[in-house]
């Protein structure tokens, strides 16, 4: 078994590694390669693909690998295999990002990246910890509940166009999509290897999980 971290210089990868590894470890979940080539995302039987900074650099940087990109479309959508996106890997899921101009996401969860803005006086970024709330049961949320916590770090969020593919919010002066997901898909706007307990569980369900 063999999961591969997307490594395309949009993040540093070291303590998602570090955390992928641990859980790995502890669930039997195989092997965790931190790779950009495209046959290494061709023959993994998981992909993860993390980052940070804003949606069209990272769109522009997944492109630049040579093939990368039309691996991971591939492996995903033709041979299904188990895809976790975490923030803008997340947010790059979705139909479009409208983050400094109009950037073409893969399209597999309908829907947009919008700037957040939230009620009151709240700041943007939204940054820290805040309160999951369970949206729809998934396996990667068993042993998740609504008021664990995770660890958030964005300006712009995934606004889902169906709500069934949004698994779980957050409140921070307006619903803030947290989790989403899609048949052998599922992304986190929130650092997974920065949320502790929730983020490990979750990094081990994913491990566990086959669809």
């Amino acid at each position: 078994m063999l999961t591969v971290l997307v490594d395309y210089d949009s993040g540093n990868l070291h303590s998602a590694e570090k955390a992928f590894q641990r859980m790995a470890t502890e669930v039997g979940g195989g092997t965790v390669l931190v790779s950009g080539k495209p046959e290494d995302v061709a023959r993994a039987d998981r992909i993860v693909l993390p980052g940070d900074g804003a949606f069209p650099a990272c769109r522009r940087a997944l492109g630049s690998y040579g093939g990368l990109s039309e691996a991971i479309e591939e492996a995903v959508t033709a041979k299904a295999r188990p895809f976790l996106g975490i923030c803008v890997g997340m947010q790059m899921m979705a139909s479009r990002g409208l983050e400094y101009q109009e950037t073409p996401g893969f399209g597999w969860i309908e829907g947009e990246v919008v700037r957040i803005e939230p009620e009151g006086h709240l700041k943007v970024p939204h940054m820290g910890w805040n309160d999951l709330t369970v949206d729809h049961p998934h396996p990667v949320l068993e042993g998740i509940a609504t008021g664990d916590h995770a660890y958030f770090v964005h300006s712009y969020h995934f606004r889902v166009k169906h709500d069934a593919d949004r698994l779980a919010h957050v409140d921070y002066g307006a619903a803030i999509t947290a989790i989403v997901g899609r048949e052998t898909m599922v992304g986190t706007q929130f650092h997974p290897e920065k949320s502790q307990k929730t983020g490990l569980r979750l990094i081990a369900n994913f491990l566990r999980w086959t669809p």
